[in-house]
């Protein structure tokens, strides 16, 4: 399933899976065709900052 540009801020997208930001992710540089655009970098940026979020932390091992 390929997702629009999304114009929401992270946010509001809080409730989405990293695999979903992933997928929005994957749509964004195919539509691109493997070159971003300015507008297209910037919400890249922020799809990883969001997928940073949303992905699940592994535990720190203690030294």
């Amino acid at each position: 399933m390929l997702h629009t540009m999304s114009t929401t801020t992270p946010e509001a997208d809080s409730e989405r899976s990293a695999a979903e930001v992933n997928e929005e992710i994957r749509a964004l540089w195919f539509r691109a065709g493997g070159t971003l655009s300015m507008e297209e970098r910037r919400e890249y940026q922020r799809l990883v900052l969001e997928w940073a979020e949303a992905a699940p932390q592994s535990p720190t091992r203690a030294a």
